[in-house]
């Protein structure tokens, strides 16, 4: 038995939400951190296989490089359906990077129509008439607009994606898929060949409805939220493999933010209230100060004492933009995901076996940091935010939290767990 769903994932949060909403469902998942060698994706048991990339804030043209050697490795692995997963803010720019990626899994997948469906009802995600919202508000209303690397500037989701790609794009309104899966399956199969479909959801009923017109098919695109109800209109269909073991109850606990996003400020702002914390200032490190080096004596001092210290780079977007004025706003980010990279190996030594990460390029920048490959996928802590575990005689678990989930206790719940 082989996975039957395999996903490509643009970056490293992006995928353990996913996972945990898949996981949730009563579905086995293996997740790994870049492309599985040759070979490993046959020999795996879950029922669904995700490789996290690094790739959304890349150059288009290394993300499609990327996410095709992913979609190779996970075909010959003999999935049967390919997802090709990304934010549910639909994080890109004029030029990618997720209309050029899903264009080109269209090509190497042979598939004629592409669905994209951002929508992620739990987290307040939805799409209506073609455009995005977060809550109550349009992605370009939203404190979204100013993210520091992909800022949203446009809800439109045509308008965004066409610049992108070559194909032409099209939408299906709720209009539609309000009237069930053989509705939404008869608006596809109208499209003309070489078509990218926006396709409306707000609600998980209308998630349903769309995986189960959409199945068949040999790609979709969107966030966890339809990925999860993919995995509910298979379940029973088959027999399942082998799940997880159960979490390893591991101790030694440390909180590591780089997310600059409104909801983690607030965790942030929460979890110091009452534990040890210690900030990364990227003009610190620009200076050349030893803030790695200061951070793990924090780090060991705080482990010795029994308690849970927090190293963050979060600060409030006034500060954000001097240091993206004085550094620049990569290299900037770059100093920021690196430090607190360091710092994550060093609390490992120091003999922390939990590590609560938030951000997504900081949890990347993590990972590929501590040589992580491979782990499986555990219970959440909230929407989208699963525990994952390393196997090997010395596991680890990690929490990978993207900067806009969790609610304002999220670091006081996960250490709790």
């Amino acid at each position: 038995m082989t996975p039957w769903l395999g996903v490509v994932a643009d970056d490293y949060t992006g995928a353990t939400d996913l996972a945990g909403r898949i996981a949730s469902e009563g579905t086995s998942v293996t997740l790994w951190f870049g492309v599985p060698p040759p070979g490993e994706i046959a020999s795996d048991l879950a029922d669904c296989a995700v490789v996290a990339l690094k790739s959304r804030s890349v150059e288009a043209s290394a993300a499609v490089d990327l996410s095709i050697a992913a979609a190779r490795s996970l075909r010959t692995g003999g999935i049967e359906h390919l997802y090709f997963k990304y934010c549910s803010t639909f994080d890109s720019t004029e030029r990618g990077n997720i209309g050029q990626v899903a264009e080109a899994l269209a090509k190497e997948t042979g598939a004629r129509i592409v669905p994209f469906v951002p929508s992620a009802p739990a987290n307040g995600r939805t799409v209506y008439q073609g455009h995005l919202f977060v809550g109550r508000e349009l992605l370009d209303e939203s404190p979204l607009r100013n993210h520091p690397l992909n800022p949203m500037r446009d809800s439109d989701l045509a308008r965004l994606l066409t610049p992108q790609v070559s194909w032409s794009v099209s939408n299906i309104t709720h209009g539609a898929v309000a009237r069930g899966a053989e509705q939404i399956a008869t608006e596809i199969d109208a499209l003309a060949n070489s078509t990218h479909v926006i396709i409306d959801a707000i609600s998980d009923e209308d998630l349903a409805s769309i995986a189960r017109a959409t199945e068949s098919l040999p790609l979709t695109t969107g966030s966890a939220g339809l990925a999860a109800a993919l995995a509910r209109t298979r379940r029973g269909r088959r027999a399942w493999s082998v799940l997880p073991a159960p979490r390893p109850a591991l101790g030694g606990t440390v909180v590591i933010s780089g997310s600059t996003s409104a909801a983690t400020r607030g965790q942030v702002a929460a979890f110091r209230r009452s534990n040890p914390s210690f900030e990364v200032s990227p003009f610190a490190l620009e200076r050349g100060d030893p803030v790695v080096e200061a951070a793990l004596e924090f780090v060991a001092d705080a482990l010795a004492a029994g308690a849970v210290p927090l190293v963050f780079s979060t600060v409030e977007r006034d500060e954000i933009l001097r240091a993206q004025n004085q550094v620049g706003i990569r290299p900037a980010a770059e100093l920021v995901e690196s430090a607190l990279a360091r710092i994550a190996v060093g609390a490992r030594e120091l003999g922390a076996t939990r590590l609560i990460i938030a951000g997504g390029e900081v949890s990347g920048a993590v990972v590929n940091a501590l040589n992580i490959a491979r782990v499986s996928v555990h219970d959440e802590v909230a929407p989208g935010v699963p525990w994952i575990a390393t196997g090997g005689p010395n596991p680890m678990t990690l929490l990978l939290k993207s900067g806009n989930f969790g609610a304002p206790e999220f670091f006081i719940e996960a250490v709790a767990r």
